[in-house]
């Protein structure tokens, strides 16, 4: 019996890219929100995606459809409080930590699936979930494995949760959309709420700061890249295959926090693999199960 290698296409290669950039910007968050609040930093970010992908798609805008409006107001709005109540959790608790959490979105889909399309999840779903949770337990709290969750936690993890139906939704309409069209009204819509929301929030604009512009210029660039690399690869990689590139993000945080001189305890390094490993179960599939690409 042969075993053939196992090696990476140049979507896969893209993808692995991909979350080694995603990864990464846990940490930049967290130090564009010594010099901004969380709100001025989620709206100038989306800001400078939106021209991003104005640029990119200006051959494609013509021919909006309603549906289109509707699936980007939607998914947007998901965004927008995905992406907010992150960078207001990245203000009290590690980049690594945040990352981690955050990758709880995965078994949490099966959860929303249950509950608002009455889609029971599968066996595996299960396990994933209890693997992430027991993981959850252990990485949270202001001494990890105390199981005591601080605000930080609790806005991170809420986050996850938006990120979630924001997938979820994203499956409805993927396949009657244009996906450059839905993605331009996705940032802008992120970006409009954001600025709207400061007012209610209290929240000032910030003095002028290069930290600031150069890193809300970096990752309005990057979430911009993100959004077409996944469009473009994951036309032709399985779901259960990006989902396993898609696993490595967090620990691509945790070593750019690790680097950056953060440190993880022996039970939250525990925890941490535990939701890995539960993100990974929560959506493995056999061959035959996997549905086309």
């Amino acid at each position: 019996m042969t075993h053939s290698k196992p090696r990476f296409n140049r979507q896969e290669l893209a993808l692995l890219i991909l979350t080694m950039v995603w990864g990464g910007t846990f940490f930049a968050i967290q130090q564009a929100l010594t010099v901004s609040g969380p709100l001025f930093f989620v709206g100038i970010r989306f800001l400078i995606a939106t021209m991003c992908m104005l640029l990119i798609s200006v051959r494609t805008l013509r021919g909006f459809t309603r549906r289109e409006v509707q699936a980007g107001v939607t998914t947007g709005a998901s965004i927008y409080v995905g992406f907010v109540l992150l960078a207001y959790g990245l203000q009290t608790i590690s980049s690594s930590k945040a990352a981690f959490i955050t990758a709880l979105y995965v078994p949490a889909v099966p959860i929303l699936q249950w509950g608002f399309l009455r889609k029971p999840p599968r066996l595996l779903s299960w396990i994933g979930i209890g693997f992430a949770f027991a993981g959850l337990l252990l990485l949270a709290g202001p001494e990890a494995g105390s199981g005591d969750f601080g605000w930080g936690e609790i806005l991170t993890l809420l986050g996850a949760v938006s990120i979630a139906v924001e997938i979820i939704l994203i499956g409805r309409y993927a396949g009657s959309v244009d996906s450059r069209r839905i993605t331009v009204v996705q940032v802008a819509v992120t970006s409009f709420l954001a600025f709207a929301s400061m007012p209610i929030a209290r929240e000032t604009f910030p003095p002028f700061s290069w930290l600031l512009v150069g890193i809300a210029c970096g990752l309005g660039l990057a979430s911009a890249g993100i959004q077409v690399t996944m469009n473009w690869a994951q036309k032709s990689v399985s779901p259960t295959r990006a989902t396993v590139i898609y696993a490595c993000e967090p620990v691509w945080a945790g070593l750019v926090g690790y680097a950056a001189g953060e440190r993880i305890t022996a039970f939250a390094l525990i925890g941490a693999s535990l939701i890995v490993t539960g993100v990974l179960v929560s959506e493995w599939k056999s061959e035959n199960q996997q549905a086309p690409a």
